[in-house]
Protein backbone atom coordinates (compact mmCIF):
# COMPACT_ATOMS: atom_id res chain seq x y z
CA UNK A 1 0.00 0.00 0.00
CA UNK A 2 1.09 3.29 -0.48
CA UNK A 3 1.54 6.34 1.84
CA UNK A 4 -1.58 8.01 0.49
CA UNK A 5 -3.77 4.26 0.79
CA UNK A 6 -2.44 3.79 4.27
CA UNK A 7 -4.25 7.40 4.83
CA UNK A 8 -7.55 6.71 2.91
CA UNK A 9 -7.73 3.46 5.06
CA UNK A 10 -7.41 5.19 8.62
CA UNK A 11 -9.47 7.61 7.94
CA UNK A 12 -12.18 4.88 7.16
CA UNK A 13 -11.08 3.09 10.72
CA UNK A 14 -11.74 6.44 12.36
CA UNK A 15 -15.25 6.32 10.69
CA UNK A 16 -16.34 2.78 11.94
CA UNK A 17 -14.96 3.20 15.13
CA UNK A 18 -16.85 6.37 16.40
CA UNK A 19 -19.83 5.71 14.49
CA UNK A 20 -20.13 1.81 15.33
CA UNK A 21 -18.54 2.58 18.89
CA UNK A 22 -16.54 -0.10 18.38
CA UNK A 23 -13.22 -0.46 20.66
CA UNK A 24 -10.23 0.18 18.45
CA UNK A 25 -8.37 -3.09 18.52
CA UNK A 26 -11.30 -5.00 17.45
CA UNK A 27 -11.62 -2.56 14.43
CA UNK A 28 -8.06 -2.72 13.79
CA UNK A 29 -8.59 -6.87 13.77
CA UNK A 30 -11.53 -7.07 11.49
CA UNK A 31 -9.83 -4.65 8.89
CA UNK A 32 -7.02 -6.40 8.41
CA UNK A 33 -9.22 -10.19 8.19
CA UNK A 34 -10.97 -8.16 5.70
CA UNK A 35 -8.19 -6.34 3.75
CA UNK A 36 -5.89 -9.26 3.33
CA UNK A 37 -3.64 -7.87 0.69
CA UNK A 38 -2.34 -5.21 3.20
CA UNK A 39 1.16 -6.49 4.37
CA UNK A 40 2.26 -6.17 8.15
CA UNK A 41 3.79 -3.50 8.05
CA UNK A 42 0.83 -1.45 6.41
CA UNK A 43 -1.41 -2.89 9.40
CA UNK A 44 1.34 -1.79 11.72
CA UNK A 45 1.04 1.85 9.95
CA UNK A 46 -2.13 1.69 9.74
CA UNK A 47 -2.85 1.52 13.43
CA UNK A 48 0.04 3.87 14.17
CA UNK A 49 -2.40 6.48 12.26
CA UNK A 50 -5.70 5.40 13.81
CA UNK A 51 -3.95 5.19 17.28
CA UNK A 52 -2.08 9.01 17.02
CA UNK A 53 -5.86 10.17 16.09
CA UNK A 54 -7.48 8.35 19.19
CA UNK A 55 -4.61 10.45 20.76
CA UNK A 56 -5.29 13.53 19.66
CA UNK A 57 -9.36 12.78 19.58
CA UNK A 58 -10.59 16.23 20.43
CA UNK A 59 -7.33 18.62 19.60
CA UNK A 60 -7.02 17.55 16.35
CA UNK A 61 -11.02 18.16 15.93
CA UNK A 62 -10.77 21.53 17.59
CA UNK A 63 -7.82 22.38 15.16
CA UNK A 64 -9.41 21.29 11.97
CA UNK A 65 -12.71 23.22 13.23
CA UNK A 66 -14.52 19.71 12.26
CA UNK A 67 -14.94 16.43 13.88
CA UNK A 68 -15.23 14.45 10.66
CA UNK A 69 -12.84 11.05 10.61
CA UNK A 70 -10.72 13.05 7.99
CA UNK A 71 -10.47 16.25 10.12
CA UNK A 72 -9.14 14.41 12.97
CA UNK A 73 -6.56 12.57 10.95
CA UNK A 74 -5.37 15.74 8.95
CA UNK A 75 -5.56 17.55 12.54
CA UNK A 76 -3.26 14.40 14.49
CA UNK A 77 -0.50 15.26 11.09
CA UNK A 78 -0.07 18.27 12.43
CA UNK A 79 -0.13 17.87 16.16
CA UNK A 80 1.30 14.65 16.16
CA UNK A 81 3.81 14.34 13.61
CA UNK A 82 4.41 17.96 12.81
CA UNK A 83 3.60 17.50 9.16
CA UNK A 84 3.75 20.66 7.29
CA UNK A 85 0.46 21.21 4.51
CA UNK A 86 2.86 20.98 1.41
CA UNK A 87 3.76 17.52 2.60
CA UNK A 88 -0.11 16.80 3.45
CA UNK A 89 -1.04 17.95 0.53
CA UNK A 90 1.49 15.48 -1.35
CA UNK A 91 -0.49 12.83 -0.06
CA UNK A 92 -3.67 14.27 -0.50
CA UNK A 93 -4.02 14.49 -3.85
CA UNK A 94 -7.01 12.54 -4.96
CA UNK A 95 -5.20 9.98 -7.12
CA UNK A 96 -6.54 6.25 -7.17
CA UNK A 97 -6.83 5.16 -3.42
CA UNK A 98 -5.48 8.69 -1.50
CA UNK A 99 -7.80 10.67 0.06
CA UNK A 100 -9.33 13.78 -1.40
CA UNK A 101 -7.22 16.98 -2.41
CA UNK A 102 -7.19 19.71 1.00
CA UNK A 103 -9.79 21.37 0.60
CA UNK A 104 -9.54 25.96 1.09
CA UNK A 105 -11.17 25.64 4.60
CA UNK A 106 -8.82 22.75 5.34
CA UNK A 107 -5.25 24.62 4.38
CA UNK A 108 -6.64 27.35 6.02
CA UNK A 109 -7.62 25.20 9.21
CA UNK A 110 -3.59 24.58 8.95
CA UNK A 111 -2.69 28.27 8.77
CA UNK A 112 -4.53 30.01 10.83
CA UNK A 113 -5.81 27.88 14.04
CA UNK A 114 -4.41 26.59 17.16
CA UNK A 115 -5.07 25.41 20.29
CA UNK A 116 -3.97 28.26 21.91
CA UNK A 117 -7.02 29.54 23.36
CA UNK A 118 -8.80 25.58 23.69
CA UNK A 119 -9.81 24.66 26.70
CA UNK A 120 -7.85 22.53 28.53
CA UNK A 121 -9.95 19.65 28.10
CA UNK A 122 -9.75 19.86 24.24
CA UNK A 123 -5.66 20.95 24.38
CA UNK A 124 -4.72 17.76 26.86
CA UNK A 125 -7.09 15.36 25.16
CA UNK A 126 -9.34 13.99 27.56
CA UNK A 127 -13.10 14.05 28.47
CA UNK A 128 -14.25 17.32 29.79
CA UNK A 129 -15.79 15.74 33.04
CA UNK A 130 -12.69 14.83 34.09
CA UNK A 131 -10.74 18.17 33.77
CA UNK A 132 -11.59 19.12 37.60
CA UNK A 133 -9.97 15.83 38.79
CA UNK A 134 -7.38 16.17 36.95
CA UNK A 135 -7.11 19.60 38.25
CA UNK A 136 -7.27 18.88 41.68
CA UNK A 137 -3.90 16.84 41.24
CA UNK A 138 -1.63 18.98 38.80
CA UNK A 139 -3.47 22.44 38.84
CA UNK A 140 -2.50 24.27 35.62
CA UNK A 141 -0.08 21.70 34.68
CA UNK A 142 -2.73 19.09 33.92
CA UNK A 143 -2.13 20.26 30.35
CA UNK A 144 1.16 19.34 29.82
CA UNK A 145 0.52 16.06 31.96
CA UNK A 146 -2.08 14.79 29.88
CA UNK A 147 -0.33 15.03 26.54
CA UNK A 148 2.70 13.18 28.00
CA UNK A 149 0.04 10.39 28.62
CA UNK A 150 -0.98 10.89 25.47
CA UNK A 151 1.60 10.23 23.70
CA UNK A 152 3.07 6.59 22.57
CA UNK A 153 4.89 4.18 24.89
CA UNK A 154 7.80 2.86 24.87
CA UNK A 155 8.43 -1.09 25.23
CA UNK A 156 9.25 -1.67 28.45
CA UNK A 157 10.55 -4.98 29.17
CA UNK A 158 11.97 -6.16 32.69
CA UNK A 159 15.14 -8.83 33.43
CA UNK A 160 14.15 -11.76 35.70
CA UNK A 161 16.72 -11.59 38.22
CA UNK A 162 16.24 -15.19 39.18
CA UNK A 163 17.35 -15.92 35.24
CA UNK A 164 19.31 -13.55 33.91
CA UNK A 165 21.13 -10.10 34.68
CA UNK A 166 20.87 -6.97 32.62
CA UNK A 167 24.24 -6.50 31.07
CA UNK A 168 23.36 -9.84 29.58
CA UNK A 169 19.90 -9.13 28.31
CA UNK A 170 20.84 -5.97 26.92
CA UNK A 171 23.56 -8.24 24.55
CA UNK A 172 20.57 -10.40 23.84
CA UNK A 173 18.52 -7.92 22.67
CA UNK A 174 21.30 -5.50 21.35
CA UNK A 175 19.50 -6.04 17.58
CA UNK A 176 16.34 -4.48 19.23
CA UNK A 177 18.14 -1.42 20.36
CA UNK A 178 17.16 -2.00 23.71
CA UNK A 179 18.50 0.20 26.28
CA UNK A 180 18.98 0.60 30.53
CA UNK A 181 15.39 1.96 31.88
CA UNK A 182 16.09 5.62 33.79
CA UNK A 183 15.62 4.24 37.23
CA UNK A 184 14.81 0.32 37.51
CA UNK A 185 18.22 -1.12 38.09
CA UNK A 186 16.54 -4.43 36.15
CA UNK A 187 14.49 -2.14 33.39
CA UNK A 188 15.06 -2.38 29.73
CA UNK A 189 13.21 0.08 27.16
CA UNK A 190 12.67 -0.44 23.29
CA UNK A 191 11.55 2.83 21.81
CA UNK A 192 9.29 2.94 18.94
CA UNK A 193 8.54 5.24 16.47
CA UNK A 194 5.17 6.19 15.03
CA UNK A 195 4.88 3.45 12.47
CA UNK A 196 7.15 1.13 14.06
CA UNK A 197 5.39 -2.66 14.72
CA UNK A 198 6.04 -3.61 18.18
CA UNK A 199 9.20 -6.55 17.82
CA UNK A 200 8.18 -10.36 18.49
CA UNK A 201 9.45 -10.37 22.35
CA UNK A 202 7.65 -13.66 22.82
CA UNK A 203 9.88 -15.12 19.88
CA UNK A 204 13.06 -13.57 21.39
CA UNK A 205 15.05 -16.96 23.32
CA UNK A 206 15.54 -14.70 26.46
CA UNK A 207 11.53 -14.14 26.58
CA UNK A 208 11.14 -18.07 25.83
CA UNK A 209 13.59 -19.15 28.53
CA UNK A 210 12.31 -16.89 30.97
CA UNK A 211 14.79 -14.29 31.82
CA UNK A 212 12.92 -11.16 30.44
CA UNK A 213 9.23 -10.14 31.08
CA UNK A 214 7.24 -7.36 29.48
CA UNK A 215 6.82 -5.28 32.23
CA UNK A 216 6.62 -0.93 32.09
CA UNK A 217 9.18 0.47 34.23
CA UNK A 218 6.04 2.01 36.32
CA UNK A 219 4.91 -1.15 37.56
CA UNK A 220 8.73 -2.70 37.97
CA UNK A 221 9.29 0.55 40.72
CA UNK A 222 5.77 -0.22 42.20
CA UNK A 223 7.29 -3.64 42.71
CA UNK A 224 10.37 -2.21 44.30
CA UNK A 225 8.41 -0.24 46.58
CA UNK A 226 7.21 -2.91 48.23
CA UNK A 227 10.24 -4.12 49.26
CA UNK A 228 9.42 -7.52 49.57
CA UNK A 229 12.42 -9.68 51.37
CA UNK A 230 13.96 -13.48 51.03
CA UNK A 231 11.60 -15.59 53.35
CA UNK A 232 8.81 -13.10 53.91
CA UNK A 233 5.36 -14.17 53.52
CA UNK A 234 3.71 -11.66 50.87
CA UNK A 235 0.48 -11.98 49.78
CA UNK A 236 -0.17 -10.48 45.90
CA UNK A 237 -3.76 -10.00 46.65
CA UNK A 238 -4.89 -8.80 43.13
CA UNK A 239 -2.39 -10.94 41.44
CA UNK A 240 -4.54 -10.92 37.95
CA UNK A 241 -2.10 -12.41 35.06
CA UNK A 242 1.26 -12.18 37.56
CA UNK A 243 3.14 -9.38 36.31
CA UNK A 244 3.98 -8.03 39.68
CA UNK A 245 3.66 -11.95 41.15
CA UNK A 246 6.68 -12.08 39.33
CA UNK A 247 8.38 -9.05 40.33
CA UNK A 248 8.03 -9.95 43.71
CA UNK A 249 9.65 -14.03 43.20
CA UNK A 250 12.71 -12.05 41.89
CA UNK A 251 12.64 -9.88 44.86
CA UNK A 252 12.44 -12.70 47.38
CA UNK A 253 14.66 -14.32 45.30
CA UNK A 254 13.08 -17.64 45.57
CA UNK A 255 12.46 -17.83 49.55
CA UNK A 256 9.83 -17.72 51.59
CA UNK A 257 6.36 -17.95 50.89
CA UNK A 258 4.49 -16.13 47.77
CA UNK A 259 0.73 -16.19 47.72
CA UNK A 260 -1.17 -14.97 44.48
CA UNK A 261 -4.89 -14.63 44.45
CA UNK A 262 -7.55 -12.86 42.16
CA UNK A 263 -11.68 -12.29 43.14
CA UNK A 264 -11.31 -13.02 39.08
CA UNK A 265 -10.21 -15.93 38.46
CA UNK A 266 -10.13 -15.87 35.27
CA UNK A 267 -7.55 -13.46 35.32
CA UNK A 268 -5.36 -15.85 37.20
CA UNK A 269 -5.32 -18.08 33.74
CA UNK A 270 -2.09 -17.14 32.14
CA UNK A 271 -0.10 -17.41 35.54
CA UNK A 272 0.76 -20.60 36.10
CA UNK A 273 2.63 -20.57 32.73
CA UNK A 274 4.25 -17.62 33.50
CA UNK A 275 5.37 -18.98 36.93
CA UNK A 276 6.99 -21.81 35.27
CA UNK A 277 8.71 -20.15 32.36
CA UNK A 278 10.13 -17.60 34.94
CA UNK A 279 11.64 -20.29 37.55
CA UNK A 280 9.82 -19.56 40.13
CA UNK A 281 9.20 -22.44 42.55
CA UNK A 282 7.99 -20.49 46.23
CA UNK A 283 4.38 -19.22 44.54
CA UNK A 284 1.15 -20.68 45.73
CA UNK A 285 -1.76 -19.64 42.99
CA UNK A 286 -4.93 -19.50 45.24
CA UNK A 287 -7.96 -19.51 42.28
CA UNK A 288 -11.45 -18.83 44.09
CA UNK A 289 -14.07 -21.43 43.87
CA UNK A 290 -17.06 -20.52 44.75
CA UNK A 291 -17.75 -18.66 47.59
CA UNK A 292 -15.07 -19.84 49.70
CA UNK A 293 -12.45 -17.35 50.90
CA UNK A 294 -9.41 -18.78 49.21
CA UNK A 295 -6.78 -17.31 52.39
CA UNK A 296 -9.48 -18.34 54.95
CA UNK A 297 -6.33 -20.26 56.47
CA UNK A 298 -4.04 -17.27 56.75
CA UNK A 299 -4.56 -14.66 59.63
CA UNK A 300 -2.20 -11.98 60.58
CA UNK A 301 0.90 -13.53 59.41
CA UNK A 302 1.06 -11.69 56.51
CA UNK A 303 4.46 -9.51 55.96
CA UNK A 304 3.51 -8.25 53.11
CA UNK A 305 0.15 -7.98 51.64
CA UNK A 306 0.09 -5.84 47.88
CA UNK A 307 -2.62 -4.40 46.52
CA UNK A 308 -2.23 -3.88 42.28
CA UNK A 309 -5.98 -2.36 42.61
CA UNK A 310 -8.24 -2.23 40.20
CA UNK A 311 -8.89 1.38 39.10
CA UNK A 312 -9.41 3.49 36.18
CA UNK A 313 -6.67 2.99 34.30
CA UNK A 314 -6.11 6.52 34.04
CA UNK A 315 -2.20 6.10 34.18
CA UNK A 316 -2.24 4.16 31.29
CA UNK A 317 -3.89 6.14 28.76
CA UNK A 318 -0.96 6.02 26.50
CA UNK A 319 -1.15 2.31 25.84
CA UNK A 320 -4.84 2.65 25.58
CA UNK A 321 -5.93 5.85 24.13
CA UNK A 322 -9.41 4.93 23.31
CA UNK A 323 -10.03 3.69 26.86
CA UNK A 324 -10.27 7.61 27.92
CA UNK A 325 -12.96 8.17 25.55
CA UNK A 326 -15.21 5.60 26.30
CA UNK A 327 -14.68 6.05 30.35
CA UNK A 328 -17.64 7.44 32.30
CA UNK A 329 -18.10 9.32 35.28
CA UNK A 330 -20.19 5.97 37.01
CA UNK A 331 -16.55 3.79 36.20
CA UNK A 332 -14.83 6.02 38.78
CA UNK A 333 -17.78 5.33 41.74
CA UNK A 334 -17.09 1.76 40.91
CA UNK A 335 -14.03 1.06 41.39
CA UNK A 336 -13.29 3.50 44.42
CA UNK A 337 -15.60 0.96 46.52
CA UNK A 338 -13.85 -1.94 44.29
CA UNK A 339 -10.66 -0.75 46.55
CA UNK A 340 -12.58 -0.13 49.54
CA UNK A 341 -13.21 -3.34 49.87
CA UNK A 342 -9.76 -4.81 48.98
CA UNK A 343 -7.95 -2.85 51.43
CA UNK A 344 -10.64 -4.15 54.19
CA UNK A 345 -9.82 -7.71 52.61
CA UNK A 346 -6.08 -7.07 53.40
CA UNK A 347 -6.41 -6.11 57.11
CA UNK A 348 -6.92 -9.12 58.61
CA UNK A 349 -4.13 -10.55 57.01
CA UNK A 350 -1.61 -8.68 57.94
CA UNK A 351 0.70 -9.28 60.91
CA UNK A 352 2.16 -6.96 63.35
CA UNK A 353 4.76 -4.97 62.03
CA UNK A 354 3.76 -6.12 58.39
CA UNK A 355 2.47 -3.81 55.62
CA UNK A 356 0.02 -2.88 52.97
CA UNK A 357 1.74 -1.31 49.56
CA UNK A 358 -1.31 0.14 47.93
CA UNK A 359 -0.77 0.48 44.36
CA UNK A 360 -3.18 2.01 41.53
CA UNK A 361 -2.30 2.45 37.47
CA UNK A 362 -4.62 5.45 38.24
CA UNK A 363 -3.42 9.33 38.77
CA UNK A 364 -6.89 10.54 40.19
CA UNK A 365 -6.65 12.17 43.67
CA UNK A 366 -9.86 10.04 44.43
CA UNK A 367 -8.47 6.29 43.83
CA UNK A 368 -4.87 7.53 45.38
CA UNK A 369 -4.38 9.90 48.43
CA UNK A 370 -8.02 10.12 49.49
CA UNK A 371 -8.22 6.71 49.81
CA UNK A 372 -5.40 5.86 51.46
CA UNK A 373 -6.11 9.17 53.81
CA UNK A 374 -9.77 7.24 54.35
CA UNK A 375 -8.19 3.96 55.29
CA UNK A 376 -6.09 4.93 57.71
CA UNK A 377 -8.91 7.42 59.90
CA UNK A 378 -10.28 3.85 59.43
CA UNK A 379 -7.70 1.62 61.07
CA UNK A 380 -5.52 4.01 62.79
CA UNK A 381 -3.64 0.96 64.00
CA UNK A 382 -1.83 1.48 60.11
CA UNK A 383 0.70 4.47 59.34
CA UNK A 384 1.96 5.96 56.05
CA UNK A 385 6.03 5.06 55.97
CA UNK A 386 7.69 8.42 54.80
CA UNK A 387 7.50 8.33 50.99
CA UNK A 388 11.32 9.73 51.09
CA UNK A 389 11.67 6.10 52.62
CA UNK A 390 9.98 3.63 50.36
CA UNK A 391 12.47 5.38 47.40
CA UNK A 392 15.32 4.19 49.01
CA UNK A 393 15.26 0.67 47.22
CA UNK A 394 16.61 2.48 44.62
CA UNK A 395 19.91 3.39 45.72
CA UNK A 396 21.88 6.11 44.68
CA UNK A 397 18.19 7.03 42.41
CA UNK A 398 16.86 7.96 45.36
CA UNK A 399 17.42 11.68 45.15
CA UNK A 400 16.54 11.93 41.25
CA UNK A 401 13.88 10.11 41.56
CA UNK A 402 12.60 12.57 44.30
CA UNK A 403 12.97 15.33 42.59
CA UNK A 404 11.13 13.82 39.16
CA UNK A 405 8.15 12.21 41.24
CA UNK A 406 4.81 14.00 42.55
CA UNK A 407 5.33 13.01 46.20
CA UNK A 408 3.16 13.94 48.84
CA UNK A 409 2.05 12.26 52.55
CA UNK A 410 0.30 9.23 51.38
CA UNK A 411 2.82 7.91 48.58
CA UNK A 412 4.36 8.35 45.24
CA UNK A 413 2.57 9.73 41.60
CA UNK A 414 4.82 8.81 38.83
CA UNK A 415 3.40 9.82 35.44
CA UNK A 416 4.63 9.90 31.86
CA UNK A 417 5.87 13.63 31.84
CA UNK A 418 7.58 13.00 35.22
CA UNK A 419 9.67 9.84 35.59
CA UNK A 420 8.58 8.70 31.47
CA UNK A 421 6.82 5.26 33.22
CA UNK A 422 2.90 4.97 32.91
CA UNK A 423 1.03 6.57 36.02
CA UNK A 424 1.70 4.91 38.67
CA UNK A 425 0.44 5.76 42.65
CA UNK A 426 2.05 3.88 45.32
CA UNK A 427 1.68 3.98 49.33
CA UNK A 428 2.81 1.50 51.92
CA UNK A 429 1.24 1.79 54.87
CA UNK A 430 2.87 -0.28 58.37
CA UNK A 431 0.59 -2.38 60.74
CA UNK A 432 1.97 -0.73 64.40
CA UNK A 433 3.59 -3.96 66.47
Amino acid sequence: MTPAARLSAAIELIDTIERDRVPAAKALKEWGTAHRFAGSGDRAAIAGLVWDVLRRFSSSAYLMDSDTARARLIGMLRLERNMDTATMAAFFDGSRFAPEPLTEAEQAALSHRSLKHAPAAIAGDYPEWLDPHLAKVFGAERIAEAIAMASRAPLDLRVNTLKSNRDKALKALAHLHAKPTPWSPNGLRIELSADARNPGIQAEEDFIKGGIEVQDEGSQLAALFTAARPGEQVIDLCAGAGGKTLALAALMQGKGRLIATDRDKRQLVPIHERLSRAGVHNADVRTPKGEADPLADIRATADLVVIDAPCTGTGTWRRNPDAKWRMRPGALEIRLKDQVEVLERAVPLVKAGGRITYITCSVLSEENNEQVRAFVAKHPEFSVLPPEQTASVLWDKADDFGQAALQSPEGWLMTPRRTGTDGFFVSVLRKVS
